[in-house]
């Protein structure tokens, strides 16, 4: 059996609950970072030397960075699935892992930790807002690649819309003013709605 080592509530760790479940594959979950800590653990380490979460363990084969761990279970697990043969095709939708993960992680952390894990005393406004514009603009981007194709994947659901998929939950779940993106609205809408993300996506912001 497969184990995934990180909390469910770490957006990461998520990316990975995701494509398990799309891939109706058997796992087991073991908490580890934030309350849980683990990081620092001799044995955590010796799977993943940075101390970060998600990590994969399949038999003796150790994986860790979340993307990279979806891609291996799409190719290992699904082909005929998740997993595209066609390379072209298959980059057109990794492109949006990779670009949800390097330009979005930074401005939503400041607007997540900031709204959801930071005492409203505390909160700093002026780094929430800042986060907002550079989100807003980058939301603006996915709405207009979703204008001419249904997912980020394109034709059908696949790996390029879980990492955003991961972040959009949080985006239409916090209280804050989302200027219209009827594009994504859309698509989040048919993403939210399978069983995969409802199990393992939709569990509350914390």
């Amino acid at each position: 059996m497969l184990t995934v080592w990180g909390r469910n509530n770490s957006t990461n760790v998520k990316k990975v609950l995701w494509c398990l479940e799309e891939l109706g594959i058997s796992y087991q979950r073991i908490d580890v970072g934030g309350q849980y800590g683990k990081l620092n653990d001799p044995l955590y380490r010796s799977m993943n030397p940075n101390g970060l979460i998600p990590c994969l363990q399949d038999d003796d084969f150790i994986l860790w960075e979340s993307n990279t761990i979806v891609r291996y279970l799409a190719a290992q697990y699904g082909d005929g699935t998740l997993y595209l043969p066609d390379a072209r095709l298959r980059a057109s939708a990794e492109k949006w892992m990779d670009w949800a993960t390097s330009s979005m992680a930074e401005p939503f952390k400041a607007v997540f930790i900031g709204l959801v894990r930071t005492p409203p005393e505390q909160q700093d406004k002026v780094k929430i807002a800042q986060g907002m514009t550079q989100l807003n603009t980058l939301m603006a981007i996915a709405d207009q690649a979703l204008e001419k194709q249904a997912y980020l994947s394109g034709d059908k659901f696949g790996i390029g819309d879980i990492p955003l998929g991961c972040l959009a939950y949080a985006w239409f779940n916090l209280s804050i003013e989302r200027p219209p993106l009827p594009n994504v609205e859309r698509w989040y809408h048919s993403v939210s709605q399978r069983a995969a993300f409802q199990k393992v996506i939709d569990i509350g912001l914390s």
